[in-house]
């Protein structure tokens, strides 16, 4: 379907010194401007979202759309120039500004000229220091160009910016980008591409001094305006922010708008609060429930903290001093000894992430405290929100902004803002007296003795307990040793036949049977995927209404009763004894060791 005129979603209009744009909405100005080839009728999604609050300015760069052409050899303050006269012409003392590729690095050399006129900026898929392949790839590409356009180039252009072969669900997006590229004027887009290739370091001595909050957003597929280009950026920025959008290319704006445009919204209104009343920001939909339980995950601590250095290497150590700060704000800190070999990047970092470990990572462990030259070479990771680099196969990650930095005698804290977390179920890798430690042991040994030990399970899922309701009332999934998927038995046997993915974490009893000596009970607490609709018994029962259930076993309501107030508590024990007498012995934080020496090295 072709787009809708311009005329049916913003108005078209033209400055004196013939700079063509589109104006729509009402409200707080932005100011758009696009990349090489493009138009300002690129923005439509952006304009159509945001002009019921906003007051929102597409421009045509100087050689595109309806603006004339700019100078033989241009620089950035050409463009840059052309913007501020479209701002007095229209009578507009401040705005923020959205700029895409190029018209990121405008974006940028506006608010460096003329930072009283920019309240904000959002950088999309900007450039920064090009590696020198990649550098020579763009330089080879500019200087073929001959001022005469032709489809074979805009095909080319088509495939590194959507992707080759461009995915079905991306034709209409790719549709109207090639449509800007066919008519766009070929000497317009060859002036301005040449200085695009070699405008990436234009801003590499002033990024420092830009006084505006910064927004510096990319997509994890995006080859040409990299994560790490984004992280550098973010990093010099006195007030830069970097969001790394996953899965997206260079053409995010238009292939994925909603998102895009969501990101740019929250940006620019985080910023207008903060401008007008100092108010700390808060992010949209952060779940702190989910949050309390991610932070959970890490034992007694091996974790990786990595960094974007200031030449987008990435950059880590391995530490155990790590823990939670706050809830709201989500704030986390880990510590760098002043000796460590990263001490200077991560100490002048705008971001980092912290990933714990699982119990198969013990070789990445060993990898991040050496002093090895590429520490990334032999790990598999991608980067995450902030472009920092996540490791794969984590228990967790918190990707984190610099909060704070704290000198604490030989070391230094970095206090980290959460802007995004993950964690799953696997086993966490633990760290004590030396050497590492593992609470996946427990259950091997388990699997390698006799039969006879009566084992199971409390497997929560979202506040619900997985039950299995007989005739004689409710009771917990539970077999004959811990056994295998193949025996029916066995207590991975009955969760095999029943369908339910669980997966057991700690112990949390262990009694003696009061009647038969020879028998003992162990119960693991876990996690369980919800099993679809059936009726092989499976009863998932609140927190709150597991008291009410009709429960034949004592000792088993007893224990039931301790999870039902260790989970309120947040605080889980191990219970050893028998039926009728035993103790609980905590996990206490406590009696945690601290690592008094984290760095590059253990």
């Amino acid at each position: 379907m072709a787009d809708a005129p311009a005329s049916a979603w913003a108005r078209q209009d033209m400055a004196p010194d013939g700079t063509g744009f589109l104006r729509a909405g009402s409200g707080a100005p932005v100011l758009f401007i696009h990349g090489v080839g493009m138009n300002a009728a690129i923005w439509q999604p952006q304009i159509e979202r945001m002009a019921g609050n906003w007051d929102v300015i597409a421009m045509d760069m100087l050689g595109h759309g309806q603006s004339p052409l700019p100078p033989p050899s241009p620089e950035l303050a050409d463009y840059a120039d052309q913007a501020i006269r479209l701002l007095d012409h229209l009578g507009l003392g401040k705005v923020s500004v959205v700029g895409h590729s190029m018209g990121a690095l405008v974006a940028q050399e506006l608010a460096l000229r003329a930072p009283q006129r920019v309240r904000s900026i959002v950088s999309l898929n900007a450039v920064f220091r090009r590696p020198p392949e990649l550098a020579a790839a763009v330089r080879q590409r500019a200087a073929a160009l001959t001022g005469r356009g032709g489809a074979a180039g805009t095909a080319l252009t088509i495939a590194r910016w959507f992707g080759d072969p461009v995915p079905s669900e991306l034709k209409a997006a790719t549709d109207k980008a090639a449509s800007a590229l066919s008519a766009v004027d070929p000497e317009g887009y060859a002036r301005t591409y040449r200085l695009f290739a070699r405008a990436d370091n234009d801003h590499a001595e002033r990024l420092e001094t830009l006084a505006v909050p910064a927004l510096f957003m990319t997509g994890s597929q995006d080859r040409n305006s990299s994560p790490a280009m984004s992280a550098a950026m973010a990093r010099l920025a006195p007030r830069g922010r970097c969001t790394v959008l996953p899965g997206e290319r260079h053409m995010m704006a238009v292939a994925a708008p909603d998102l895009t445009t969501r990101h740019i919204v929250d940006f620019l209104g985080e910023s207008g609060t903060a401008e007008r009343d100092g108010a700390a920001e808060a992010i949209p939909g952060f779940d702190s429930g989910e949050f309390r339980r991610a932070l959970g995950c890490f034992l007694t601590g091996v974790t990786v903290v990595t960094t974007i250095g200031p030449e987008g290497e990435p950059r880590g150590f391995t530490a155990n001093s790590f823990t939670s700060v706050s809830l709201d704000p989500p704030l986390v800190l880990v510590c760098i000894a002043h000796r460590a070999l990263g001490h200077p990047v991560f100490t002048t970092s705008r971001s980092f992430a912290i990933n714990v470990l699982s119990e198969d990572q013990k070789t990445a462990s060993g990898i991040f405290a050496s002093k090895a030259a590429d520490k990334f070479a032999s790990v598999a990771w991608r980067p995450g929100r902030t472009g920092s680099p996540l490791l794969d196969g984590s228990v967790a990650s918190f990707d984190c902004d610099v909060e704070r930095l704290v000198d604490a005698g030989d070391h230094s804290i970095l206090i980290g803002r959460v802007r995004d977390f993950e964690h799953n179920s696997s086993q966490p890798l633990g760290y004590c007296r030396g050497a590492y430690i593992a609470p996946g042991l427990s259950q091997e040994a388990l699997a390698a003795t006799q039969p006879g030990t009566d084992v199971g399970a409390i497997l929560e899922n979202g506040g619900r307990v997985l039950f299995l309701e007989t005739a004689d009332g409710f009771e917990l999934p539970r077999g004959r040793g811990l056994g295998s998927v193949s025996d029916r038995k066995s207590l991975r046997g009955l969760l095999a036949a029943k369908a339910i993915e669980a997966q057991l974490g700690f112990l949390f009893a262990v009694w003696d049977d009061a009647v038969n000596s020879s028998l003992t009970h162990v119960y693991y607490r876990g996690t369980f995927d919800v099993p679809a609709a059936s009726d092989r018994g499976i009863r998932l029962v609140d927190l709150k209404a597991i008291e009410g259930l009709k429960i034949l076993d004592p000792a088993v309501r007893s224990m039931l009763a301790r999870y039902v107030r260790e989970c309120t508590q947040d605080a889980f024990g191990v219970y050893v004894g028998n039926e009728m007498e035993g103790e609980v012995r905590p996990l206490g934080k406590a009696s945690m060791p601290t690592a008094s020496d984290t760095g590059d090295h253990k």
